[in-house]
């Protein structure tokens, strides 16, 4: 079973300051699904897809806030997003604005 991301528009917010004074990017995942979310992956257009660290997965009715790493600064602000599930299920990629929907929560539902 595929399932699909939907998003749920909430605020929007600029940028979180960490306590060093670099910008970290920033978004929200809830997952709505009945199963945990064990991978979450992204990837410019045209691009590959590169992984999240999850650290055991999105739990089913949980919502994690992840942290983008430095050294995806450089790239485009509108990324395709997709998560798959421990029931083996991959959700269809959509296409997400990391740079102005940060506090949206990007919501993964069956």
């Amino acid at each position: 079973m595929l399932r699909q991301a939907s998003f749920a528009l909430v605020a929007t917010s600029l940028l979180s300051a960490s306590p060093a004074g670099a910008e970290q990017w920033y978004f929200y995942v809830q997952n709505k699904s009945s199963s945990r979310i064990t991978q979450l992956e992204t990837k410019e257009k045209g691009g590959s897809w590169g992984s999240f660290n999850l650290d055991g997965g999105i739990r089913s009715g949980e919502t994690s806030k992840l942290i983008w790493d430095a050294s995806t600064n450089t790239q485009d602000c509108k990324q395709y997003i997709r998560a798959s599930f421990a029931d083996g299920s991959t959700s269809e990629p959509v296409l997400f604005d990391f740079c102005k929907d940060l506090d949206d929560p990007i919501v993964f539902e069956d």
